[in-house]
């Protein structure tokens, strides 16, 4: 049993005008993630690949899919439980706090995040040292915790959202082109983060990439024109 599943996925926009038929921009797509592997998502701008995503987090109205984590249908989460454990890091950053800090830990005050199932001991609420010392990790050294998060690059918002996605402990992490426009170090700090985050936590990756691979990827997903192919990594 594989430890995420999506089976007949599709996105189609429906035309209110019988004059115009519908668009369909992808149909039965299917695929799987191991636990704590690492799965890249490429094809051309407009392909799908954030609808994709969308669709995997329940959060598009034109997607379709049956979706599985550890066995257990989509169907039995609630929306907030489903997303809690399949977290979307959207390719635009979104931080509203007044400062870093903040920023990072306003999720741990949602009620699902504070309630005993959603949230187990191993993702207590962190600390400001545990917060820097990740920042760090990710290249964000020069970035203080005080700091509004509007003064930061877009780079760098990418990074301070993806350490809060990370800090929840999510099973499934879709992460949507996080390390686009960060120059090689930086994306190289990217993935070794998601690279320990998936080792020692065992959370399944999915990214859309329009890098070169770096290796850490076991699979190479394409979407083009509606269609799935796969290439094994060696």
């Amino acid at each position: 049993m594989s430890y995420f599943t999506a089976h007949a996925l599709s996105c189609v926009f429906k035309q209110h005008s019988t004059q115009q038929s519908d668009t369909t921009l992808f149909s039965d797509l299917s695929f799987h993630l191991e636990r704590g592997e690492i799965v890249d998502l490429t094809g051309p701008s407009g392909s799908g690949k954030s609808h994709v995503f969308m669709a995997l987090a329940l959060l598009d109205p034109h997607a379709s899919a049956k979706l599985t984590l550890e066995g257990k249908d989509s169907s039995s989460f609630t929306p907030e439980s489903w997303r809690r454990n399949v977290v979307y890091l959207p390719q635009r950053p979104v931080l509203t706090s007044d400062t870093v800090l903040d920023a990072i830990l306003l999720p741990f005050d949602f009620s699902i995040n504070r309630s005993v199932k959603g949230l187990g001991p191993q993702t207590a609420k962190p600390t400001a040292k545990q917060i820097r010392n990740e920042l760090d990790e990710l290249g964000l050294d020069d970035v203080e915790l005080v700091r509004n998060p509007t003064t930061l690059s877009v780079g760098q918002q990418a990074r301070v959202c993806l350490l809060r996605s990370l800090m929840l402990r999510p099973k499934v992490l879709l992460s949507d082109e996080v390390d686009a426009g960060l120059d090689s170090d930086s994306s190289e700090k990217v993935g070794a983060v998601l690279q320990s985050a998936a080792d020692h936590t065992g959370m399944a990756v999915l990214r859309v990439r329009h890098r070169d691979s770096d290796g850490r990827a076991s699979m190479i997903l394409s979407l083009a024109h509606g269609r799935l192919s796969r290439r094994e990594m060696a």
